[in-house]
């Protein structure tokens, strides 16, 4: 164990170095590297001062952010007199949302080590640290055990490739044993735990259910959209990347006219809006350029902004989601809410258990390629009935599996 400790903060060490010398050439290491510039003086200095009892929330990036956001509300809610200090490890998550109004604080997390570690938790003194989904650092779970804080893993998920059930995983496995409790996504995830000898796991479910149904009720009303669909059937694609687009282009092209695209890519940056324009080869208008008369005549409607996309998949009869032809599908949930049909790509999904479960209730479909996607999309273009069927069982899932946070706030309420 003691060389697993030591290879990883070697391994940190590394990752400090890498990210100092991509910092010129890297725009996502410039800012990590920027957003931890003095930072434990900084959050030293925020809190200065502060005699209410502090909740310490961190989340890798944005989706962690998004479902460890119904805990964070839920807790602010029944304890109004405490504050949250909310902790990010990736630009990605923390400049998207570092004005978010629910937390107190809003900082990046300083790297992992023991100095760094004992600084933080001295300046923040949480009463309660909340980690989401995944990351585990060692020196911190370390620090808020010897202090004996209160320590949660919410909305979690195992697998057995993991480092945790291996032969040489014994270092990983001592970080499981100083949360004080594991709220676990599903069953197969406590098995894997028990395996090993972690008893202290609850299966809770996955807050991100919980997450979209309250999005749904807050959805917006988006005028331009409305005015782009008019009255003819849509489809949502939601984060979509060029392999993506790729497959949808002949669906596009030969749909068009009878059905309406929303296209909002998971990066707006020109170059890669110009590609999507190009890939399509039909009428496309951009959401910020277009008006609501240009939009009625167009095809597809780019949407060249963020902050939309769970209000859009109101509008689809049918929905795309991005990502699986890349590194990793991205949130079918939002959509699935709509009681809509939900297509994507059959390569990076498997790890995604509600994409699973989807397609296991003919709710969701993996496509291989564009031929694959044009035959099952035609069928249900064709029979309506054979659509809403699909539609009723995304909406029954996310209903059903929702709850998870209750769950995890009552046991908060034994610890507060």
């Amino acid at each position: 164990m003691m060389l697993q400790k030591w290879l990883y903060t070697l391994g940190l060490g590394g990752y400090r170095t890498a990210l100092t010398l991509a910092a010129p050439l890297h725009a996502k290491a410039k800012k990590m590297l920027e957003g931890r510039h003095q930072l434990l003086q900084r959050i030293s200095e925020a809190m200065q001062g502060n005699t209410a009892p502090v909740l310490w929330f961190h989340c890798a990036s944005l989706g962690e952010f998004e479902q460890g956001r119904p805990v964070i509300e839920a807790l602010r809610q029944e304890y109004p007199q405490h504050k949250i200090f909310l902790t990010f490890f990736s630009p990605s998550g923390y400049e998207i949302r570092k004005n978010y109004a629910g937390a107190d604080w809003i900082f990046y997390l300083p790297l992992d080590s023991a100095a760094n570690a004992q600084a933080f938790l001295d300046a923040v003194k949480p009463q309660l640290a909340v980690f989401v989904k995944y990351e585990f650092w060692h020196f911190y779970l370390q620090e808020l055990s010897k202090r004996n804080i209160p320590t949660l893993l919410i909305s979690a998920i195992f697998r057995p490739n993991q480092l945790f059930f291996k032969p040489h995983g014994s270092f990983y496995r001592q970080m499981l044993g100083y949360f004080s409790q594991l709220f676990v996504q599903n069953e197969d995830s406590a098995r894997l735990l028990q395996e090993i000898g972690v008893e202290h796991v609850r299966v809770a479910g996955d807050t991100r259910f919980d997450r979209v149904l309250t999005i749904s009720k807050q959805a917006r009303d988006i005028p331009l959209a409305r005015a782009f669909a008019g009255n003819m059937p849509v489809m949502v694609v939601g984060s979509s990347w060029p392999a993506d687009v790729e497959v949808l282009a002949p669906l596009v092209q030969q749909y068009r006219g009878k059905v309406k695209f929303i296209i909002a890519p998971h990066e707006t940056d020109e170059g890669g809006l110009q590609q999507t324009e190009k890939i399509l080869s039909v009428k496309t208008v951009r959401y910020t350029s277009t008006s609501p008369q240009e939009a009625a005549s167009a095809d597809v409607l780019l949407v060249d902004t963020i902050g939309l996309l769970s209000s859009l998949y109101a509008l689809g009869s049918w929905a795309y989601v991005g990502g699986s032809f890349g590194k990793g599908l991205h949130n079918t949930l939002e959509a699935a809410v709509w009681g809509i049909p939900v297509f994507f790509g059959n390569r990076n999904y498997q790890k995604f258990a509600e994409a699973r479960d989807l397609i296991d209730l003919e709710a969701a479909y993996a496509v291989a390629d564009a031929a694959e996607l044009l035959s099952i999309f035609g069928v249900l273009f064709d029979n309506e009935q054979r659509r809403k069927a699909a539609g009723g069982a995304a909406a029954r899932y996310v209903a059903e599996q929702a709850g998870a946070t209750a769950k995890i706030i009552q046991y908060c309420k034994n610890l507060l």
